[in-house]
């Protein structure tokens, strides 16, 4: 039995969001959400809110006990691109991409 959570459209690389991924695949939801709670990046703050989510989730909607859940998978799939342009020197144009996130976390039972 597995309990997920996701969230679409965030706006930040998922490159970035991947470096949080790898630290809290396999950790049980209490470490992990200590790991994302005193984390410097970005998405950890996406990520937190999301696993607490994904543990609500399995608690109400599955019958799981919060105690012995642990993150299974967690992964950052790429949404679209937003394209800016940035002006350059002689009319020229610089193309500003700036990407989206769609982040999954998928929680199971010990």
């Amino acid at each position: 039995m597995e309990a997920k959570a996701q969230l679409n459209y965030v706006r930040i690389s998922p490159r970035k969001v991947q470096i949080v991924c790898n630290l809290i695949r396999g950790k049980s939801v209490a470490q992990a959400t200590a790991i994302l709670m005193n984390l410097p990046k970005a998405a950890s703050e996406h990520m937190l809110k999301l696993l607490k989510s994904a543990a609500s989730n399995a608690e109400n909607n599955h019958q799981m006990d919060p105690e012995k859940l642990y993150v299974s998978e967690t992964f950052a799939n790429p949404g679209p691109i937003i394209k800016r342009i940035q002006p350059r020197a002689q009319g020229r144009a610089y193309r500003i991409n700036k990407r989206t996130s769609h982040i999954t976390i998928v929680v199971k039972e010990r």
